[in-house]
């Protein structure tokens, strides 16, 4: 199906209702187990010479339909459904990185990941350095021999900041890094950085993906060339030699017939970390596909008229959203996202901590929450909650003031909207 368009395979890829009962919607198969009739079955699925399903912890047919369909979109050759989009960022960096390497994270990503990156992976032996996506002018002096994948976001959460993407992946390419990028606000609707050279994508399906905010879920999606990079590459000492956990298999004697990055991961952390997606799970973020390139547009559309009501407020400060025509972003926007548009997420500041409480005590559509890409408008103060863990110099470094306040623009109507921001805004500064 991969010279289908991307609302066709959004609705089949990875599915024929013409297999099994001729099921019209893809079935849930809610079990942990599989019967395989024979022990020479089992011993097969176990030794990678039949691909059936094995215990749901490691793969499951609804699941595989999920899997299938985010690599189509995001025009990957494998995929991992995980049980949260954490997961996904920690398998995606844990299945290159082991103690004593490190990883080059941008400075402008999510609260939660910055915590992983920073705090927890350390306790691993990971180190993660952090650079200026911005530029990417500092990027290089922090390689070494050691180093193991550059992390960054397409559009950045809170801060809808888009990296130097070009630079960073010609970057890693000369090294023979690894990139991984996380696409969970722009989603392969707007953008595809693997299409464009990145190597790795991740996804917190929680938000677009799922779209009514129902589930909790991941994805790890892995493109072409990450067998190509991976394959006689000393960095990668894991995908080139024995691995004894898995009686001796060497990963890159199998780059014909699967994609290794995904395998290990499923061979490995799936198995040992068991941080799974569920069926269920899978089935609902499989609904949310069908319909996300119809929803993603129509956020971008109503988030682009917000955020000029927002930039031609005298009481705002100022208005973070690439698709504003004053954003130095705009022109990368304009040349390399869908019909110029820019996601449902915006931020904007509101001056101080004080008139973005206020702010947020008189919201009337808008709900305090800080989840995004809800069909529902939410709207969050990041320095106190996404990021509250972060040091006041990191928050800075990242971008997030004390005034800062993050959008995350439903499907409501846009009018509305805007009316509650004003009366907001109005009885916040009085």
């Amino acid at each position: 199906m991969a010279d289908l368009n991307f609302e066709t395979l959004a609705t089949h890829a990875g599915y024929s209702s013409k297999e099994g009962y001729g099921s019209m919607a893809v079935p849930i198969y809610l079990t942990t187990a599989f019967d395989f009739g024979t022990s020479e079955e089992a011993a097969a699925r176990f030794a990678l010479q039949s691909l059936g399903p094995i215990y749901t912890r490691l793969n499951n047919p609804t699941v595989d339909i999920f899997e299938a369909r985010i690599a189509a979109l995001e025009g990957g050759v494998g995929a991992i459904g995980t049980a949260s989009g954490q997961a996904a960022s920690f398998y995606a960096v844990a299945n290159v990185a082991s103690a004593g390497d490190n990883i080059i994270m941008a400075q402008k990503v999510y609260g939660g990941t910055s915590n992983l990156m920073l705090h927890t992976l350390k306790k691993f032996g990971i180190e993660t350095r952090v650079f200026d996506a911005d530029s990417a002018n500092d990027l290089e002096s922090l390689i070494d021999s050691k180093t193991k994948a550059i992390f960054v976001e397409t559009l950045s959460n809170p801060q809808v900041a888009i990296p130097n993407f070009y630079k960073i992946i010609e970057i890693a390419d000369k090294y023979g890094i690894i990139s991984i990028v996380d696409n969970t606000v722009a989603t392969p609707v707007l953008f595809n950085p693997i299409k464009k050279g990145a190597d790795v994508v991740i996804h917190s399906a929680s938000k677009y993906i799922s779209g009514q905010g129902l589930t909790i879920a991941g994805a790890v999606v892995s493109g072409a060339s990450t067998n190509k990079k991976i394959v006689g590459n000393p960095r990668y000492a894991d995908f080139n030699e024995p691995d004894e956990s898995y009686h001796g298999l060497v990963y890159t004697n199998l780059v014909e017939n699967f994609d290794i990055f995904t395998l290990r991961i499923r061979l490995g952390l799936l198995r040992d970390i068991g941080a799974t997606m569920s069926p269920f799970s899978a089935w609902q973020l499989i609904q949310g596909l069908e319909t996300l390139s119809v929803r993603v547009k129509e956020h971008s559309r109503k988030t682009q008229k917000i955020a000029e009501f927002l930039e031609s407020h005298p009481a705002i400060k100022s208005v973070n959203y690439p698709g504003l025509k004053s954003s130095p972003l705009n022109k990368f926007v304009q040349e390399n996202f869908t019909d110029g548009l820019c996601s449902g997420l915006l931020c904007f500041d509101a001056g101080s901590r004080e008139i973005a409480d206020a702010i947020m005590r008189e919201v009337k559509i808008f709900a305090v929450v800080v989840n995004i890409g809800d069909s529902k408008s939410v709207i969050t103060h990041p320095a106190s909650s996404t990021h509250s863990q972060s040091s006041d110099e990191e928050l800075l470094s990242a971008g997030i003031t004390p005034g800062l306040i993050r959008l995350s623009v439903g499907l409501e109507d846009t009018d509305d909207l805007i009316n509650d921001l004003k009366n907001a805004i109005e009885k916040a500064i009085k």
